[in-house]
């Protein structure tokens, strides 16, 4: 009999055809990938699924019985069509073959089975036209005692129209006969700790269990494996980036007069933070960390001060932005705290894409030629004609905006530079534990004093049509007073429903659709609005022009800004009192509070009004319902990830760690997650190339591939 390995190659072990489909329909290429394609449910041939209860129109898997088979011919053409009538006593449904009357001698009347297909319906009854399906095995019945035989779980696979369940099933069962010895990832002694199983018996009876019981301890082991695989992985990667060596930038005259030139005192939080990153800047390996902090808790402070320790040694920061409006604000903002001593010193320079090509010449020579220590722009940082002189600190904003291709490619463009990652969308501990693994973590919670804060409240016009005109006269109250205010939509023009930046839902029938371009015709025509400056922002604006009018929306030559998402990040007008989020439902809660953050930013309290038509008790609600419960970007990061799941909070972006992850979850299996990793840490502190656990280094390869490994090392 053969013998298969996890890396054994799938044609070898089912054959060409088989082989072929499994790629087709999952990307399967060898035998750990099938092992890994685990049975989404188990059923029972006591248990049958309730029939009543099947979706018309989805693809489905049920166990039933044959109740009956007739044949009768078809209408106008020659051949006849098979009707059985299957139950699981609580309904009944048909099935139709067409052409294939020998199907009546193999479904017989009494005969147990799996059935998949497409649910229609045919005269007000639900009908599997041309199902697949497998009959259990009468022989099988024979051998087994009754009750044996209805408590063994019959494994139903994720399938797709070409593969079915059982043919997933069957390739299993050819694989499982001849499976040789599975690697162990788990250290013996930790395994036994945890009382899990070895590896082999615990794919065994995942795939093919005898009852029931035997199920749970396979998943716990499985789990197991990929929180302790991946954690491994993230940490080996560390190691790798520690090994490297850095160009030590030690602070000197240029923070301390920068410091002693701040107007206010820095928070604990910032100062905590600041002391980590100088340490890591003078450390033997380059920084990788990520700094995580709400909407104007100072993150751009706290990179600027690491940008000015490189630069006491001539190095240069560059800082990628996901905007061309936040690039130019952060360069004015940062020229503005450095002062009219400094900032002609350090040169801060922006680079764009959309910039009339003199001036980005002129800029792109200040970079080469290292005259411009502080460089900030967007993704045409990232081109081949943009190059440093001495390139030591890399800095991304909003690092979810960014794949880590973008990333690596700018750090490649200096000699192993220390990084620095920033988010004002604050990541839930376990998110940063899975997929940030290999990252140091430092969070800003201390917000700076001086701010009036932000009342938040729904606007349900769907139940109450009468506050929409009320949103409105309360924008221009704000306006009398003196104060400005944001309206975002989530579209440019509702009508061709160009999005921009960000993709947001789609919006729900019959809802009303608000574009910029509406918003602002609104406004235009609103009697209490003809003395109010009324402006429009979107992405598609020449950069220029963008550029002209934040400037004016800075100076308060503008009372109301009507704009997309590109105000979403380090947008800065303190004035600015008062945010309107029309369809606010179609937004994700991170974003939702990243646009709340523009406004309540300086001593005038903030006024954010969700305005939304969606259903109450629907997830689109629930979401906005949860943004105006609280303030806390890290309570809602928390609320996101369950009410979002975590494969739409890990996002493809982040490659290696979705496509890892079969069983475990990362909002419920924290601790699990925390214990592997703490295991994975003692682990390689004593064996970093895991000279002494060939089990874990073939289950990192096996699992983590080249492709994602690469990944991991660009985060």
């Amino acid at each position: 009999m053969p013998s298969y390995s996890l890396a054994t190659p799938l044609a070898e072990a089912v054959g060409d055809t088989l082989a072929k489909g499994l790629r087709r329909a999952f990307q399967m290429t060898t035998v750990g990938d099938l092992m890994a394609h685990y049975p989404r449910r188990f059923a029972s041939r006591g248990q049958l699924t309730p029939i009543a209860q099947l979706p018309v129109g989805e693809l489905v898997t049920i166990v039933a019985e044959v109740l009956s088979a007739t044949t009768r011919q078809m209408r106008g053409r020659r051949g006849e069509i098979v009707e059985v009538l299957i139950g699981d006593g609580n309904g009944t449904m048909s099935l139709t073959f067409f052409g294939q009357s020998w199907r009546v001698k193999d479904l017989r009347a009494g005969r147990q089975g799996i059935f998949s297909g497409k649910v229609g319906e045919y005269r007000g009854q639900k009908q599997l036209t041309h199902p697949d399906y497998e009959l259990f095995d009468d022989e099988g019945t024979a051998r087994l005692s009754a009750e044996a035989w209805h408590n063994v779980p019959i494994p139903i696979y994720p399938a797709t129209s070409t593969f079915s369940s059982w043919q997933v099933k069957r390739c299993v069962d050819q694989v499982l006969t001849g499976l040789g010895e599975v690697p162990e990832p788990l250290p013996d002694a930790f395994r036994a700790a945890q009382g899990l199983l070895d590896a082999r018996t615990a794919l065994v009876r995942m795939h093919a269990p005898e009852s029931f019981d035997q199920i749970g301890p396979a998943r716990e082991t499985l789990r197991m494996h990929e929180a302790f695989v991946l954690q491994a992985a993230l940490l080996q990667q560390r190691q790798f980036v520690r090994m490297m060596s850095a160009t030590a930038r030690p602070a000197g005259d240029l923070l301390e007069r920068f410091d002693a030139a701040l107007p206010f005192e820095r928070t604990p939080d910032q100062h905590t933070v600041g002391d980590r990153i100088a340490a890591d800047l003078v450390g033997e390996w380059p920084m990788n960390r990520l700094v995580q902090g709400e909407v104007g808790s100072g993150k751009t402070l706290v990179a600027l001060r690491a940008m000015l320790q490189v630069a006491q040694s001539g190095g240069q920061s560059a800082l990628i932005a996901p905007t061309e409006v936040l690039a130019a604000q952060h360069v004015r903002s940062m020229a503005r705290m450095l002062g009219p001593a400094l900032a002609p010193e350090l040169m801060p320079t922006l680079l764009t894409g959309q910039q009339p090509a003199a001036e980005r010449r002129r800029a792109a020579l200040r970079v080469a030629s290292g005259q411009a220590r502080i460089v900030v722009g967007t993704h045409a940082l990232l081109s081949e004609s943009t190059t440093f002189a001495d390139l030591g600190l890399v800095v991304v904003d909003e690092q979810h905006r960014f794949g880590v291709d973008q990333r690596e490619t700018l750090r490649a463009k200096g000699s192993s530079p220390h990084v620095l990652v920033l988010t004002a969308t604050p990541i839930p501990r376990t998110v940063a534990m899975t997929v940030f693994g290999d990252l140091d973590v430092s969070t800003i919670r201390t917000m700076p004093g001086g701010r009036a804060g932000i009342s938040t409240f729904v606007a349900p016009v769907g139940e109450k049509p009468g506050w929409f005109a009320r949103v409105w006269e309360r924008v221009a109250e704000e306006v009398r007073l003196g104060r400005q205010a944001f309206v975002v939509c989530p579209a440019i023009d509702a009508s061709t429903e160009t999005d921009e930046d960000e993709p947001v839902e789609e919006a729900e029938p019959g809802r009303t659709r608000w574009g910029v371009l509406q918003a602002a015709a609104l406004l235009e025509s609103h009697p209490d609005y003809r003395d109010i400056r009324v402006q429009i922002l979107h992405g598609k604006m020449p950069a220029d022009e963008k550029d002209a009018v934040m400037q004016a929306f800075a100076r308060g030559d503008i009372d109301v800004l009507v704009a997309t998402t590109v105000v979403e990040v380090g947008v800065d007008v303190p004035n600015a009192s008062t945010m309107v989020i029309l369809e606010a439902d179609r937004f994700g809660v991170s974003q939702l509070h990243q646009l709340r953050g523009r406004v309540g930013r300086g001593a005038v309290p903030g006024l954010c009004i969700l305005v939304t038509e969606a259903d109450p008790y629907t997830p689109a609600r629930a979401r906005v319902g949860a943004v105006a419960a609280t303030t806390d970007g890290f309570e809602l990061a928390e609320v996101d990830l369950d009410l979002r799941g975590e494969g739409d909070v890990l996002g493809d972006a982040q490659s290696g760690v979705r496509s890892s992850l079969r069983l475990l979850r990362v909002v419920a299996d924290a601790d699990l997650i925390a214990t592997a990793r703490a295991e994975a840490e003692r682990l390689l502190a004593e064996d970093p190339a895991l000279d002494r656990h060939p089990g874990l280094a073939a289950a990192i390869s096996g699992r983590v591939s080249h492709r994602e490994r690469a990944a991991l090392a660009k985060n």
